[in-house]
């Protein structure tokens, strides 16, 4: 059994921040846990601008504080997402948030990431793995 806080991992390897100084995440469970998923507790900061493409991943997404524009840039359809509200990127849609105040979303990854991935050009998380042991 893992029993874990955010607040254990603030500042630590598994609380990171994103070179676009856009967002940060607590990931509070990683691939190392070898569960099948990972989940993080992220925040999109207030009257900032994030283009995603989880290429390699499937995300879902709950949001719990704040709000924000989604936009899937495949279609040009765009979400209002506020405290209670849950997107899925099933499809490995191409998106762009946009929040208005202080966006905070628990999210859940598969495959699960290790917690050294940020955004790379594209939008996109690598596809890092963990060595077996």
């Amino acid at each position: 059994m893992i029993v874990r806080s955010f607040k254990d991992i603030e500042n630590t390897d598994r609380h990171v921040k994103a070179a676009s100084g856009t967002w940060e995440s607590k990931r509070i469970v990683l691939a190392k846990e070898k569960v099948g998923f990972s989940l993080h507790e992220t925040v999109l900061y207030a009257g900032t601008e994030t283009s995603m493409w989880y290429a390699n991943h499937i995300e879902a997404v709950l949001c719990v504080e704040g709000e924000a524009e989604l936009t899937n840039d495949e279609t040009g359809e765009k979400h209002w997402i506020t405290p209670g509200t849950m997107y899925l990127l099933d499809g490995h849609e191409k998106h762009t948030m946009r929040p208005k105040t202080d966006f905070r979303c628990v999210c859940v990854f598969n495959p699960p990431v290790t917690g050294r991935e940020d955004h790379d050009e594209n939008g996109v998380y690598p596809l890092l793995t963990e060595p077996d042991d």
